[in-house]
């Protein structure tokens, strides 16, 4: 895969000017101007990130009317049904409306759909299974805003809907009895990027504000929402919705409400994790920690178990979740570890790894709710786009493709160039899923890596490693990254800063593999006397390199305080190397 590195361009005055006027050191304002951020009104606003400075919820479309009609359905004693997704932030979002409608004596239950059996989204025979036993008014969440169809049978059935949903819109909105949705058509509300937890969030505070008669809630509501703050920080971080505006001040209060009241189920997961340990949460505890067993759940089959732990007040219930969905997490990666080696295995006697456009793998047996994740891996690994296909071990069911694109090429057009060896497709330009017949794939790998072969340029497969600056190992210090991490919450949009630094030294006989599978890798670097420990997750195969280069390195890394029994060290997560005579 070409690489090439970029070092976002420096500007001593505007760096020194904005130290002066926000009192922030050196390489923080480096890193506020490199996010866009140029005056003392904007720094401000970016470090407090007050929680204040959500909007109120009947600002969000549809959260007014939605609000009335469920605390409406409330009072009358209907029997309401919260229609989740299967992923951590459809989980997330349902806890938080069972929680905030049992606090109001709701008659409700919830229902987390089956990936492999129930698909995504509202499913129709579902819906008919639960108005057989007596549901009256159903509230999607994180899902339904493309399930007309499916709405209008809950509709012919007598069923009140209201959609609460944050994804993209069908070719007709759904004729639902209220529509929750940040991007609502002919709405303006200034941030799209809600999750669909931030947006169940939203109407669980206006019902709150309903039943207290009052724009300030009651204590006891109050106390909810603190503690659901911190769920939906989960789904947001899970989600890998944009830590900007709103978002970002979710997770911000989130992560501390996770610390200081947590949900029992929660508390009961962070223990056996090991984050009830730690002095403070940041988003990695939930995007390594917490949303992939939540996720694994949803993966294997196990949904509603998910939400269950959200929901939970019984400590010996929670401890029995945590413990099994932990298990299940670790079933996970077995799962992943097998399709990965089985994928791998393919490429290399199938695939021309240097010249090849892409790769189209297909396994019997494969899990189809985990071949997403191996996808993934593969195609950050190899900079191309990755299809995994999970074929039915009897061949009688169609094959599940999960695609991912590597930052190169779009997935989405060419799968509708594809579309007649496919049964169906949907998704977008970096991600993607299909169905295909066994018999097709053939064909279709041939028409798929002929179109990413004509569409991508030579100059569009070289992947571009953007820099924030360059920094000497020694100025690393504690106290420095402590001021780096002023600007975190870090994820999806406001990335963690990367550095890199020349002429590093590899500290003869410290690239070691290691973790699960020993897919990662650690190691020693050295510079002018500084020596400091790096990792790399993933890149366990970057071991055997590392120890036969014969001179000095170029590293890019993201610098961390690792927290490890009581001791804080800096240590760097490595994310590209090469040997100082490839950079000259």
């Amino acid at each position: 895969m070409q690489k090439r590195w970029r070092i976002l361009p420096f500007d001593s005055e505007q760096v020194e000017e904005l130290e002066a006027s926000s009192k922030v050191s050196p390489v923080v304002a480096q890193l506020l101007i490199n996010r866009g951020i140029h005056n003392p009104e904007e720094v401000s606003a970016f470090l407090d990130s007050k929680l204040s400075g959500l909007r109120p919820p009947e600002a969000l479309p549809g959260v007014t009317e939605a609000a009335e009609l469920i605390y409406e359905a409330v009072k009358s004693e209907k029997k309401i049904l919260i229609y989740g997704d299967y992923d951590a932030d459809g989980m997330t979002a349902s806890a938080i409306l069972y929680r905030c409608l049992s606090i109001l004596q709701a008659n409700v239950t919830y229902f987390a759909p089956n990936r492999m059996s129930d698909g995504y989204g509202l499913n129709a025979d579902q819906i008919r299974r639960h108005h057989s036993q007596g549901v009256e008014f159903i509230i999607s969440v994180d899902c339904g805003i493309a399930n007309a169809e499916e709405i209008d049978v809950a509709k012919e059935l007598g069923i009140q809907v209201v959609v609460t949903d944050h994804h993209e819109f069908a070719d007709r909105l759904p004729d639902a009895d209220a529509i929750i949705h940040p991007r609502l058509p002919n709405t303006d509300y200034p941030f799209g990027g809600l999750c669909g937890a931030a947006v169940a969030f939203k109407l669980a505070w206006a019902l709150c504000q309903i039943d207290s008669d009052a724009t300030r809630v009651k204590p006891a509501h109050r106390d909810f929402l603190m503690m659901a703050v911190g769920i939906a920080a989960i789904g947001t971080v899970a989600d890998v919705v944009p830590l900007q505006d709103e978002n970002r001040i979710i997770v911000t209060h989130g992560l501390r409400a996770l610390k200081q009241r947590p949900p029992t189920g929660l508390a009961a997961l962070m223990k056996i994790t090991g984050l009830s340990n730690k002095r403070e949460f940041d988003a990695q505890d939930i995007g390594f920690n917490i949303g992939p067993r939540l996720n694994a759940a949803g993966r294997l089959g196990q949904a509603p178990l998910g939400v269950e732990l959200l929901v939970t007040d019984d400590p010996r219930r929670a401890q029995e979740l945590a413990e099994y969905l932990d298990n299940l997490n670790n079933d996970r990666k077995k799962i992943e570890r097998s399709i990965n080696l089985a994928a791998a295995k393919q490429i290399k006697e199938k695939y021309n790894i240097e010249s090849d456009p892409a790769f189209v793998l297909a396994g019997h047996g494969w899990n189809a709710g985990v071949i997403g994740v191996v996808s993934g891996r593969l195609a950050e690994k190899y900079g191309r786009p990755v299809i995994l296909i999970a074929l039915d071990q009897m061949g009688i069911k169609p094959g599940i493709g999960s695609a991912r694109n590597g930052g190169i090429g779009n997935l989405h057009e060419a799968l509708q160039h594809c579309t007649e060896h496919l049964m169906k497709h949907g998704g977008h330009a970096a991600a993607a899923g299909l169905t295909i017949e066994e018999s097709q794939i053939d064909g279709f790998r041939s028409a798929f890596c002929e179109y990413i072969q004509e569409s991508v340029s030579d100059e569009d497969r070289i992947v571009e490693v953007v820099i924030d600056a360059e920094a000497p190992l020694s100025q690393l210090t504690a106290q420095t990254i402590v001021q780096m991490q002023q600007l975190g919450p870090f994820g999806e949009a406001n990335p963690a800063p990367v550095l890199c630094a020349s002429n590093v030294e590899v500290v003869k006989g410290t690239a070691k593999r290691m973790g699960g599978g020993e897919r990662h890798l650690s190691v020693k670097v050295a510079q002018y006397g500084t020596t400091l420990r790096a990792v790399a997750f993933g890149q366990g195969d970057w071991a055997e390199e590392l120890d036969q280069v014969p001179g000095q390195i170029d590293v890019v890394f993201k610098p961390v305080i690792n927290e490890f029994r009581g001791q804080r060290n800096v240590e760097l997560h490595l994310e590209d190397w090469r040997a100082v005579s490839e950079s000259a």
